[in-house]
């Protein structure tokens, strides 16, 4: 789930960029620095939308760094249990696929594939219906239901089921068009 919420950072700032344009390199290098990191209480920082204010500057003692408390509005992604997400299949094998949402890795385990799939190695392994009608291997997208989630301080991992209504794949690379 996507959500936009103000954070707030203390931002330190060398003095060679004091001058006209310190806010402006206040602002990138927040962007460098947080876009796209993970805090485990936010989620994944996708994108700064806007900055809400800059506070003044305290001085470093013995090394000239100003550190700027920055308020800024930003989008994030968390994950969330019992959410359906659209995810590409990164790896396939006997023990279930990985796929990737985003910056969110799942991981789907045999026993939460359907029981009609059966997993196929080969050149590409897979896992493919009895009749052949339904596969799903490396590149496929699929429709999956998080059922579980881990959060550490710079990741979130989570498990996911396609054992459900209106799940499973939703493009396969290896079908003819």
């Amino acid at each position: 789930m996507f959500f936009h919420i103000v954070l707030e950072r203390n931002m330190q700032l060398h003095p060679r960029h004091f001058g006209r344009d310190l806010r402006d390199k206040l602002v990138s290098k927040l962007m460098k620095d947080v876009e796209g990191t993970c805090s485990g209480r936010h989620g994944f920082i996708v994108a700064i939308t806007g900055i809400e204010n800059v506070g003044k500057g305290l001085i470093r003692d013995g090394t000239g760094f100003v550190t700027f408390p920055v308020k800024y509005q930003c989008v994030v992604f968390r994950p969330f249990k019992g959410e359906i997400v659209e995810a590409v299949v990164t790896m396939v094998n006997k023990m279930g696929f990985f796929a990737e949402a985003g910056p969110v890795q799942i991981f789907v385990s045999n026993h939460l594939i359907p029981d009609d799939m059966e997993f196929q190695s080969g050149d590409v392994p897979n896992y493919t219906t009895s009749d052949g009608s339904v596969k799903i291997q490396k590149e496929s997208e699929v429709r999956l239901k998080i059922i579980g989630t881990r959060v550490d301080a710079t990741e979130i991992f989570c498990i996911g089921t396609i054992k459900d209504d209106f799940l499973g794949v939703i493009s396969d690379p290896g079908a003819n068009p």
